[in-house]
């Protein structure tokens, strides 16, 4: 088994004053050498968005970009078409390919909205840029795993182009469950802890820790209090 870990305290941040965001890995005028990507996770920002501001038309291109509400509502709008607004129990996911442009705003102006912000590297450079965005029960998440992506249209969740699996789940104090990776051969998991106190595979977590792990098949989870967390199973390699 090996690790990487990343206490809350030691992400980079940027306050905007419209936007307070907290970033795991390099981005904007962020930069660790040391923290550049976890396999194919790129991005992952904690970011607080203030009454009815936002990020204005941007491009993208060849990026798998997935957007994970956790309160609020934030309206997305791009150059496919799209404008939609998502909240809380919400993922959207937006394939970036040849090309894309978008915006997102806090559609209300009397309270902030927040929302984790995922990047990971595709499998497949060049596609055509589409869009999704699908609402699911968080009670289907209580002492249990959510599948929120995966790589199948067939499968639970917004697929990406990327063997990556994502999921969450809430747990009541003293709980505990096991993950068991989909390709341990060649991927690792990303444990971000969105709440609460966890162990996982013997490291104690905190509220906002991540915990980078691979080299194994399964993930040994206890709650040390009421806790809620995304586990994000992505490639180790990143592919030119």
């Amino acid at each position: 088994m090996q690790t990487v870990m990343h206490k809350a305290d030691t992400r980079g941040h940027a306050n905007h004053g419209w936007l307070n965001s907290y970033h795991t890995f390099s981005f904007a005028n962020y930069y660790n050498p040391d923290r550049m990507n976890f396999g194919v996770l790129r991005v992952l920002n904690d970011d607080t968005v203030s009454g009815g501001m936002g990020f204005g038309q941007h491009p993208h291109d060849n990026m798998e970009i997935i957007s994970i509400p956790l309160s609020g509502d934030l309206e997305h709008q791009d150059s496919m078409g799209n404008t939609t607004v998502i909240q809380s129990g919400d993922i959207q996911v937006m394939s970036a390919g040849t090309g894309v442009t978008h915006s997102e705003y806090n559609k209300n102006k009397d309270e902030e909205v927040k929302f984790l912000q995922i990047w990971i590297f595709p499998n497949k450079r060049n596609v055509t840029p589409r869009y999704d965005q699908i609402t699911l029960n968080p009670a289907d998440r209580k002492n249990k795993l959510q599948q929120i992506v995966s790589p199948s249209k067939d499968d639970a969740g917004v697929w990406v182009h990327q063997n990556a699996w994502f999921n969450m789940t809430r747990l009541d104090k003293s709980h505990a469950l096991q993950y068991k990776l989909n390709d341990a051969t060649n991927n690792g998991v990303y444990a971000f802890i969105l709440k609460g106190n966890v162990t996982i595979n013997g490291q104690s977590l905190h509220e906002r820790d991540g915990l980078g792990i691979w080299d194994v098949t399964t993930l040994d989870i206890h709650a040390d209090s009421d806790t809620e967390l995304l586990l994000m199973e992505v490639p180790m390699k990143v592919r030119g």
